[in-house]
């Protein structure tokens, strides 16, 4: 009878444990739903390109995201380097809401996630693999994309919640090597961005990767600084030609 009382006690005890784990988790703030969780990889899967933008100046910022989208752009990404980054991503996040994805990169820290969630990002971008951040985002169902420079730290990242993981820097053998990666470890959901180019995206796509990432092939410094915006749109067009022309991703099982 004593083992019977105690075996009863310990079944409740994880019960109740249960409950007040579920609890504490629907009380996070800025909690997202499982379905926007899902809706933002989906759109992820469907796009596989997005656009990352960094900027000397506020005044071009939004110039230049602008014609990025006019291109052909849905997905896009500002990063906390750019002078009043929050507010264009605010008010980009009203001017196209279920139009273009806003997200949010160069997150070093939980409080920067904070701050980029509350302005309107509908994902959060690492330069570096931080695992108080990614844990930070699975907690509230917010998808995270690290950076991460070996297969170790992508498969890490996979580990501590994130399902897209960044590759950055650039990696020496390009597209080859994210095969080889994405070959050994079919897990991973690979996001290449630094040495990710106008001709070789759709390159990167067919080797394995889930999406990629435009940088200063996309936003051409020179033509930011002369203020040719349609320079932008034209990479733009390029370079979603090239990704279409590849199709949608697979998803992996999260």
């Amino acid at each position: 009878m004593n083992s019977l009382r105690v075996a009863a006690q310990r079944t409740v005890s994880r019960t109740t444990s249960r409950c007040l784990s579920s609890s504490a988790a629907s009380s996070l703030d800025r909690m997202q739903t499982v379905e926007n969780f899902d809706s933002v990889l989906e759109r992820f899967a469907q796009i596989r390109a997005c656009a990352v933008l960094r900027t000397a100046t506020s005044d071009a910022c939004p110039k230049a995201m602008e014609a990025a989208i006019d291109g052909g752009f849905k997905i896009v990404e500002f990063t906390l380097t750019t002078p009043d980054c929050l507010e264009h991503l605010s008010n980009f996040r009203s001017k196209y809401d279920d139009k273009v994805m806003v997200g949010c990169g160069t997150i070093l820290t939980p409080e920067d996630a904070e701050g980029a969630i509350d302005a309107g990002s509908e994902f959060i971008i690492t330069p570096v693999m931080l695992p108080d951040v990614i844990e930070w985002c699975k907690e509230r169902n917010i998808v995270c994309v690290p950076g991460c420079q070996t297969p170790t730290e992508l498969v890490n990242a996979y580990r501590h919640g994130a399902p897209l993981q960044k590759l950055f820097p650039g990696v020496t053998g390009g597209p080859g090597w994210v095969k080889a990666v994405s070959s050994a470890l079919p897990f991973l959901s690979i996001n290449p961005t630094s040495g990710v180019d106008l001709d070789n995206a759709g390159d990167f796509l067919r080797m394995g990767a889930a999406s990629v990432g435009l940088v200063a092939p996309l936003f051409d410094p020179e033509a930011i600084a002369k203020g040719n915006f349609e320079q932008i749109s034209k990479n733009a067009e390029k370079v979603m030609a090239n990704v279409r022309e590849v199709g949608p991703y697979v998803r992996r099982k999260v």
